[in-house]
């Protein structure tokens, strides 16, 4: 398969939903524009009204009410307002998982909440397939999501203006995402892909990890996180990764802020592994820190 145009990413509609309280949590069912109904959290900042929200994009068979997400939001809660979702296929969520793919479209449907609530920053953090999405979706709904000739990277997309508006996020970071779609290398990533791919696995994804997989190739195959990265700017960017990541090795991080021209921070983090799973609280904080611009979110721990 190879990379063709990308189909419009519509505005996302949630003038209908009701706001609620800034300090209180809510759950509410998000539409997508294409009509997928998502499961949403949010959560206020513990330390009172804050101008920034946080929109976490968790990993592949990931929810809203997982352990590891749930830990993560609590910690980013004492920073900012923070948005928890379940992708399509994932948890509650109505659809079927594209992972990665149409995905990006549930995560604008979440940072355009996060603004309709009134946060003057919403940012975004996406572990593992979410850290694809959140690349993918800050280089679709950025400043610079389309090219003057209609062409960009692999192929020729389409943003609307009023999507890019109410989509756009002001800062993004992801930690253990992959560089490259196909990706096949380590043990861990030909069991997803046969998860993926065979019927059987499927199976295996929507009765053992509450997760519904579509059954069709990517047609078009949407543009890889690598070639999303130079779109980004001048949006702030930050890869996140560990040394001993099963999944993908260090290349894919590295290939990722060489891919930003020097516009990408790189936080290579040594013993850490895979994705909301293996982000411990104090490395959550600075990710916060870096985030919402406040002191003690540039580089990575003492002897890392």
């Amino acid at each position: 398969m190879r990379s063709r145009t990308e189909g419009l990413f519509h505005s996302v509609d949630v003038s209908s939903l009701t706001c609620g309280p800034l300090d209180e949590t809510l759950r509410m069912s998000l539409r997508t524009p294409d009509g997928v109904l998502l499961e949403a959290r949010y959560d206020p900042c513990a330390a009172g009204p804050a101008d920034t929200a946080v929109v976490v994009a968790h990993g592949f068979t990931g929810s809203v009410d997982r352990p590891a997400l749930r830990r993560a939001a609590a910690v980013l809660a004492r920073h900012a307002a923070v948005v928890t979702f379940s992708f399509r296929g994932h948890g509650r969520s109505g659809g079927r998982s594209t992972v990665g793919d149409r995905e990006v479209l549930d995560l604008a449907t979440a940072v355009a909440w996060a603004r309709e609530r009134g946060h003057a920053r919403v940012v975004t953090l996406g572990f593992s397939m979410g850290g694809s999405v959140v690349l993918r979706h800050a280089a679709l709904y950025g400043e610079r999501g389309i090219d003057p000739n209609g062409e960009s990277g692999a192929g020729t997309y389409g943003v609307g203006r009023a999507g890019r508006a109410a989509g756009r996020t002001d800062a993004v970071a992801a930690v253990s995402a992959p560089a490259r779609w196909y990706y096949r290398g380590t043990a861990p990533m030909r069991r997803v892909h046969w998860l993926i791919t065979r019927p059987a696995g499927r199976l295996v994804g929507r009765y053992g990890f509450r997760t519904r997989i579509h059954d069709r190739d990517w047609d078009p195959v949407p543009l890889s996180p690598v070639e999303a990265v130079p779109l980004i700017a001048p949006t702030p960017l930050l890869v996140v990764h560990g040394d001993r990541d099963p999944y993908f090795p260090v290349d894919h991080p590295r290939a990722l802020a060489a891919a930003s021209g020097g516009h990408a921070e790189l936080w290579l983090e040594r013993g850490m592994g895979h994705a909301e799973n293996a982000v411990g609280e104090e490395l959550l904080t600075r990710i916060a820190r870096w985030l919402t611009g406040a002191p003690g979110g540039t580089g990575a721990a003492p002897g890392a």
